[in-house]
């Protein structure tokens, strides 16, 4: 394999740049892609320091971002989010971007320009970048809301809107029939290849997808969701269309599947990592010298993206009936540009009709706008108060008002029985589960279920964890166990949540995490054994109760980050009871010896319960190779007499 120093000398910029400009971002309070962009300009080629080289190949990877970004958009979203805003998009949409030509062009008219610039200044101005827009609702929480179904069904509109101007700029100034053709000729040839694809993709899709789900493989579902995304880009691309577009339908398809939430899980890292890359590139791209010799320019373009079209965007929606809120908000979130502002200018440029004048003033206005955008978001957002969010149906869940339920993760044999005692009480439950079979049964019930993995955020947000009154873990690995206790607690922070969990070694970890209570299946096992041989045996009821309680302080003792001390039994039926008591190992007979070769279980009737090492290492549920050592603290767990003569027989010096 041949390596590219270069390249990976310009990766590790990139993503250097991209934490820099990040953190001073959130530090700063603004949002992430701002100080992404940032970071671009710090490792530029057009500005002092650290440069990257590969520019161009930059711009690939960016791509990427987009198409991501863009597929997972379309994964949150549904149809129906889309035609409930369908003729503002269709007939607004075109609306607005005639608006924004003849704003141009009557701004010319006064500056002095040609019909030729304010004409390509008017479509360079009029396509918001719905990367931008998409990234910065999804910061705010605003995708589901009214607002942001309008700008995303408007931007997805000036998405196609983007290939009539690239056929049609060239021809500006002498527009002949032949260019009409081809517009013509561009979007049927689209529409010939996308249709009859996407219908059967529709219906070759969820069996594939099952599948793949069936074999719970995380990797495999990885590969066959980034080629999904990454094929419908490319498909659309082919046929003439955007990559952005592309990616947005498959995001469409895939939101009508049983496996949308598990597929944007697993594409959120990945989408975010390509995201920084697009605008840290975008930075890359910006001169700074450009920019300073043209700022009446940029000042212009400015003014018409920002005040024109916020202007331009509220009374569209008003013509259409929205409300004052709803118009202004979509106004300022259409009033940037981006990467198909890039796009055109860069057309136009190759078609002689502009200079690097306006190609450098359109990027700089890309960032500026960005900037002010963000800011105006905010200061408008205080004065009209927080979004009204519509009601969302989630896949496979009631929609609206899903609260004060019970998320079981896990609906094995364990999960099924919960289930089982929750319908028998008509107690509300949603269930998580990574078997598609049992997800599709639950959901033939009318038992809302969701298809993933628990302790992933975006299947938790989907079960409306931060809404539960109850989570019960049963799902049967430790680590995955933990690590859903401790993103439930992000969403809810006083929901109980009881888990189980196989390994004893584990319950203090998971009770550190915000587990409420932990259930250990063979410690419950041990229990209830001991319960029923004891009252069958005729035993006082109070003292069974009173060695039973002693018996799970001491096993529960066992878990390294424990911090409950043991119950303790009253005193009138504690005589006779075993004790848990901890010694330190000074000398003996024990020092070398394995707990099995001890055989101190068998010998004196007494458990070892931890070993915890001079070092600080916590041995919970000690196995019979567990050596013991010189300074070992253990707890042992018996009748007093056998712990004494335990200490005796083996000579233990103790401290």
């Amino acid at each position: 394999m041949i390596s590219e120093p270069a390249l990976f000398r310009d990766l590790a910029y990139v993503f250097l740049a991209a934490v820099l400009g990040g953190a001073l971002a959130r530090l700063a309070q603004q949002p992430l892609i701002l100080g992404y962009v940032f970071g671009g300009l710090l490792v530029s080629p057009l500005t002092p320091g650290p440069a990257v080289t590969e520019v161009h190949t930059f711009q690939a990877f960016a791509e990427i971002g987009v198409v991501l970004l863009m597929f997972s958009l379309g994964i949150e979203f549904s149809l129906k989010d889309l035609m409930g805003v369908k003729w503002i998009a269709l007939v607004g949409a075109p609306l607005g971007i005639v608006m924004s030509i003849g704003l141009a062009l009557a701004t010319g008219a006064v500056l002095g320009w040609s019909p030729l610039q304010g004409a390509v200044v008017g479509m360079v101005i009029c396509v918001a970048s719905t990367m931008v827009l998409a990234r910065l609702l999804l910061d705010r929480g605003e995708l589901h809301t009214r607002h942001g179904r309008v700008m995303i069904g408007i931007s997805l509109v000036e998405d196609l809107a983007v290939v009539v101007l690239i056929v049609l700029i060239p021809a500006l100034g002498a527009l002949q029939g032949e260019r009409l053709v081809a517009i013509g000729k561009a979007l049927l040839t689209a529409a010939v290849i996308l249709g009859p694809f996407f219908y059967l993709t529709r219906r070759i899709l969820p069996p594939i997808l099952a599948r793949v789900a069936r074999t719970r493989s995380d990797e495999l579902f990885l590969l066959v969701t980034l080629a999904i995304g990454l094929g419908a880009a490319a498909l659309t691309q082919a046929a003439g269309l955007s990559l952005a577009l592309g990616a947005f339908l498959a995001g469409l398809l895939i939101n009508e599947s049983d496996y949308a939430h598990e597929m944007l899980a697993r594409v959120l890292s990945l989408r975010d990592a390509f995201t920084a890359l697009f605008f840290v590139t975008i930075g890359v791209l910006i001169d700074p010298r450009v920019v300073a010799s043209n700022l009446g320019l940029l000042g212009t373009l400015v003014g018409l993206i920002v005040i024109g079209n916020w202007a331009i965007w509220t009374i569209v929606g008003l013509l259409f009936r929205q409300s004052l809120f709803t118009a202004v908000r979509v106004g300022l979130g259409l009033a940037q540009i981006g990467e198909f502002s890039f796009i055109l200018v860069g057309v136009a440029r190759q078609s002689g009709h502009v200079g690097q004048d306006l190609y450098g003033a359109t990027l700089a206005a890309s960032l500026v706008t960005v900037l002010i955008n963000a800011a105006l978001v905010r200061l408008v957002a205080r004065w009209l108060g927080p979004p009204r969010h519509e009601p969302t149906a989630t896949l496979g869940l009631p929609s609206g008002n899903l609260e004060g339920h019970v998320v079981v993760g896990g609906f094995g044999r364990v999960g099924s029985a919960i289930g089982e005692a929750l319908e028998t009480f008509s107690i509300p439950y949603v269930a998580i589960e990574t078997d598609p079979d049992i997800v599709k049964s639950l959901r033939a019930r009318n038992v809302p279920a969701v298809f993933g993995d628990a302790a992933q955020r975006i299947i938790l947000a989907a079960a409306h964890a931060d809404r539960a009154a109850l989570v019960i873990l049963a799902v049967p690995e430790s680590e995955r166990s933990r690590l859903a206790v401790s993103r439930i607690r992000a969403f809810n922070p006083t929901v109980p949540i009881l888990a189980r969990v196989n390994d004893l070694a584990w319950r203090g970890r998971l009770i550190e995490a915000g587990a409420a209570e932990v259930i250990q299946p063979e410690q419950e096992a041990a229990s209830t054994l001991i319960r029923h041989a004891l009252e069958r045996l005729s035993l006082p009821r109070e003292r069974v109760l009173a060695y039973l309680n002693s018996f799970r302080g001491a096993m529960e003792s066992a878990a390294p980050e424990a911090r409950a001390p043991a119950p303790v039994a009253p005193a009138r039926v504690a005589v006779g009871l075993p004790r848990l008591r901890v010694v330190t190992l000074r000398g003996g007979d024990l020092i070398g010896c394995s707990l099995g070769e001890a055989r101190i279980r068998e010998r004196f009737g007494v458990n070892v319960i931890t070993v915890e090492r001079a070092t600080g290492e916590v041995v919970a549920d000690p196995s019979a190779d567990t050596v013991l050592r010189e300074g070992d603290r253990i707890r042992l767990f018996g009748l007093p007499r056998q712990i004494e003569a335990l200490l005796a027989g083996s000579s233990v010096l103790i401290e």
